[in-house]
């Protein structure tokens, strides 16, 4: 996926980046290049496959550069997702990748960076389409079960996972929220609504949210394109840079619960163990659901797309759910 956001690097930067987390043993000497590859389907970082002189194939993630304007939420997103992998390591028994090494002190290239062992398996957002439909349910009810385990860490407040935080979900839910529409408010970013009349909606439903009065480590990005898949089970998931203290079903997997458009929740919500959503969740489910299509035509902005498709297809989730929201 192409995004203005990707920190691309010259050979001669990553061979400096290796030499910094390996040592000079393990930097590659071939000058054609065939020992990196960028790995596409990302939406935000840039990632590389790289082979190192020993043969050990790693990962290497770059954080957008400094001057390349991104959404309120997503300012210091690597340092969310070191943080999230030290404390599902140490908490859960969820398969995460290992860090190599982590360098946040931007003399190289800027930005935030950490390397990892690269993951042997597939993509299961990539490869779901040709796999027969049971099998697919199957990852999914596991992927729900895995994303139980994740919920069970408790947090010491609601918000980011470094604070500051706030008791109230509905504060920081709300705030959240408002971040967005102030960072599309700043780009002009058409939402083919008003942006008086969403503050106004969230505000009429804002109410269901004091139902949630326990924080818990959400991942909220946990898409199944971010599932690596191998011999029939999850060996590890990847991307846990939007993570913070909220409400479980703030979750991706719940989304198509509301919006069929998102695919189909029956197995996560199976394997997670949730029983049918009360009137009042469902209410809560639709805006987060909100949330997410609204940071879905946001985003097009602040990632310079130049393909329309994103923009539209997320357009129609937000008349969507509006509807559902009393807003016709």
């Amino acid at each position: 996926m192409e995004s203005i956001t990707k920190n691309r690097q010259s050979l001669t930067t990553l061979r400096a980046m290796i030499e910094r987390a390996y040592g000079p043993d393990q930097v590659p000497t071939d000058a054609s290049g065939d020992w990196v590859a960028e790995l596409g389907h990302g939406w935000f970082n840039v990632a590389y496959r790289l082979t190192l002189r020993d043969g050990r194939d790693v990962v290497m993630k770059i954080a957008p550069p400094a001057d390349v304007p991104v959404m309120t939420y997503e300012r210091g997103a690597m340092r969310i997702e070191l943080e999230s992998l030290r404390m599902i390591t140490e908490r859960t028994g969820v398969p995460v990748p290992h860090i190599d090494f982590a360098d946040t002190s931007h003399d190289l290239v800027g930005a935030d960076w950490f390397v990892m062992p690269f993951v042997d398996g597939d993509n299961l957002g990539i490869v779901k389409n040709d796999l027969p439909p049971g099998v697919v349910a199957d990852y999914n009810e596991e992927l729900g079960a895995a994303n139980r385990e994740l919920n069970s860490i408790r947090g010491p407040w609601f918000g980011p996972l470094a604070g500051p935080g706030d008791p109230s979900w509905r504060v920081v839910f709300t705030g959240i929220v408002e971040d967005v529409l102030r960072d599309g408010e700043l780009r002009r970013g058409d939402l083919g609504w008003d942006y008086h009349v969403v503050r106004k909606t969230m505000a009429e439903h804002a109410d269901v949210l004091d139902e949630v009065t326990e924080p818990r480590f959400i991942e909220w990005d946990l898409w199944d394109s971010n599932v690596m898949i191998r011999d029939g089970q999850i060996v590890c998931i990847i991307d846990h840079e939007r993570a913070l203290y909220g409400d479980p079903l703030m979750e991706a997997g719940f989304v198509a619960s509301q919006l069929p458009g998102f695919g189909d929740s029956t197995a996560f919500m199976r394997g997670y163990g949730w029983p049918e959503l009360t009137a009042n969740e469902r209410v809560r489910r639709r805006l987060y659901c909100l949330h997410l299509v609204l940071i879905m035509v946001i985003e097009t902005v602040y990632r310079g797309h130049t393909d329309a498709h994103q923009y539209d297809w997320a357009r129609t989730q937000l008349d969507e759910i509006m509807a559902l929201l009393a807003r016709p």
